[in-house]
């Protein structure tokens, strides 16, 4: 697709300190296309709750006139706050207020969206949504969009913030949506049942630093337990209950005290108070710099994602598993439908004693041509790829 005008729209800001799905496809439309990325406004409470945080700061800048509301920030990109605030619904529980309030907040968006639209000129503009079910509900027929596709990465409606509205929001969204793209195929599945027009379109990844060839030593922190001996059964990631298992962790350390656990990442409070701290062979490295974590990796003997089965979990595409076989690692991780894509070059585990198996095996897992295929395959997850798909499900609806 070439010489369209996209805006986008999502959860996550230009401004977000972590990865974001949303500015990793808007960089890669951008390269053909011309992008307007639009920040959601402030609400009034998070205005005044989260009062510090720059965002915030900067939102009641741009406010106040005291920053421009647009800004071109890369070739082709401009970053857009809306200069409005909005009411804050999410918690409403009666829905013709809710929608009644929420169309207020859609019609102040798109006012302050139309103005940009008229200043960069754009025209037949097609509205990419990155899960904001709320706060773009009506922008299309507000803004005369051209075509509007729903995005969806994460199965929001099982979180409680969501469910009070999202349940039905969500469902309403996708089914009038002229196309709707999962980056899952247990999200793409569920969309299916509002929406025929319902693609998987992969997930994408930078895996540039995630290169065995670029490593020429590993951190001192690691590299003492490497020189224990023992194989290193390792997880890099966020340590949040919600997400992981904590006994499937308990039981490999358990039952194979010849082994290291070694866990990179913060912790929620789940894992601060688990029994896991007082495991001799499970070793706790706390969180680290992104360009630090090929390092980790890399000292590895097999790479796991105990990833704990709930409504939350189930369709996520776990992006570390790309991350681990682009090093080469042999990878254990649950067994889930998201998942499946990866069963060629991945063991899939239903339960604790699955775990302690695949990783046995795991562990023996040399075979030199199983490791380049398993690079070239997550190396084959690009964004360049999963936006190629994007514009393959557009032209499939025209």
């Amino acid at each position: 697709m070439n010489g369209m005008d996209i805006i986008v729209t999502g959860l996550q800001p230009w401004d977000v300190e972590i990865g974001s799905n949303c500015k990793n496809i808007a960089i890669e439309f951008a390269k053909n296309n011309r992008v307007l990325y639009v920040n959601a406004p402030l609400d009034r409470l998070t205005a005044i709750r989260e009062k510090n945080d720059i965002k915030t700061i900067r939102r009641k800048k741009v406010l106040k006139g005291e920053l421009p509301g647009l800004s071109k920030v890369e070739n082709n990109i401009w970053e857009f706050n809306p200069k409005c605030i909005l009411e804050s619904i999410s918690r409403l529980d009666i829905n013709p207020l809710f929608d009644f309030l929420n169309k207020i907040n859609n019609k102040r968006i798109a006012k302050k969206i139309q103005l940009a639209i008229e200043e960069l000129e754009f025209k037949n503009v097609i509205l990419f949504n990155d899960s904001d079910m709320f706060r773009s509900f009506y922008l299309k027929d507000l803004l005369g969009i051209n075509k509007e596709i729903y995005y969806t990465r994460d199965n929001l409606i099982a979180v409680d913030f969501w469910k009070k509205q999202g349940i039905r929001i969500e469902a309403a969204y996708m089914k009038k949506a002229d196309l709707v793209c999962g980056n899952s195929t247990y999200l793409t599945a569920l969309a299916k049942k509002f929406n025929p027009n319902s693609f998987y379109v992969g997930q994408g990844c930078d895996l540039s630093i995630f290169d065995e060839k670029l490593i020429n030593d590993i951190p001192d922190d690691i590299k003492k337990i490497k020189n224990l001996g023992k194989p290193i059964i390792g997880y890099i990631g966020a340590l949040v209950s919600l997400r992981l298992d904590i006994d499937i962790i308990k039981y490999l350390a358990e039952k194979k005290p010849d082994w290291n656990i070694v866990l990179v990442g913060p912790e929620d409070e789940a894992f601060k108070s688990s029994s896991l701290h007082k495991m001799e062979n499970v070793y706790f490295l706390g969180g680290k710099n992104p360009e630090e974590l090929p390092s980790y990796l890399y000292a590895f003997d097999v790479a796991i994602n105990p990833q704990i089965l709930n409504e939350v979990t189930i369709g996520n595409y776990p992006r570390k598993i790309d991350e681990y076989l682009a090093m080469g690692k042999p990878t254990v991780a649950t067994k889930t439908e998201a998942m499946s894509v990866f069963s060629q070059f991945t063991y899939l585990a239903s339960n604790k004693e699955e775990y302690l198996k695949y990783t046995e095996l795991a562990i023996n897992d040399t075979n030199q041509d199983k490791k380049d295929a398993m690079i070239a395959f997550a190396r084959s997850h690009s964004w360049e790829n999963s936006v190629k798909e994007i514009y393959n499900a557009l032209e499939k609806i025209s």
